[in-house]
């Protein structure tokens, strides 16, 4: 009887040693095998068109455009593109974008290598893999009001140190309409200040420092 045709995978992680330690952890399966590499969103793009993998690796933060962006390119481009995120992060903001983006996994890169296998299994298959306290982030996602694009960008440059003069001179908006904003960013990460809005948004993934 012939054996079935490995799982195709292609790596996109900008961390050489994070690529070698996919390879290893893969190497011995019998229906695993590494068909290509890439480090930035570019190349991942132009690696699965001329590589038809059966599933993508997917690293949250990559340069010149992120791994969620790049889920999302792909999966308008190739439907059927099977995506499993895998990333040092684990905030739910970060989990909820990779998911509406189109990734069918989520993991943690210190999970261990028998999680990992599985859950390339899994999206191969077309299978959702979340581990348990990924899912339980999901699950408990507070329906609070998302921030406005606005509002986010008036939350970067707080997060940078900027006074509110100095995001409404970034901004070319007036001192009063920044005061408003942060008024409004407070109240949905029901945050007593400024120093716990910038703290909240940063562990759940909302922003991240560049």
């Amino acid at each position: 009887m012939k054996a079935p045709k490995p799982i195709r995978i292609l790596v996109v992680e900008d961390h050489f040693l994070v690529r070698i330690g996919l390879a290893t952890a893969v190497e011995g399966e019998a229906d695993l095998v590494i068909a290509g590499e890439a480090e930035n969103g570019a190349q991942a793009l132009e690696r699965y068109r001329a590589l038809q993998p059966d599933v993508v690796i997917m690293d949250l933060r990559l340069p010149s455009m992120d791994g969620v962006e790049v889920t999302r390119q792909l999966r308008l481009e190739a439907p059927e593109a099977r995506v499993l995120m895998l990333t040092s992060f684990q905030g739910e903001q970060d989990v909820h974008r990779a998911l509406q983006a189109g990734a069918l996994g989520y993991v943690l890169k210190d999970m261990p290598r028998e999680l990992l296998l599985q859950a390339i299994r899994a999206v191969r298959a077309g299978e959702r893999f979340i581990p348990p306290q990924i899912a339980t982030l999901v699950a408990n996602r507070r329906a609070e009001e998302a921030l406005s694009p606005r509002e986010l960008e008036v939350l970067r440059l707080i997060a940078k140190g900027r006074s509110n003069k100095e995001v409404g001179s970034a901004l070319f908006i007036t001192e009063g309409t920044v005061k408003a904003h942060v008024v409004h960013i407070l109240g949905k990460l029901h945050a007593i200040d400024r120093t716990q809005a910038v703290t909240t948004a940063l562990r759940r993934g909302v922003i991240a420092l560049d």
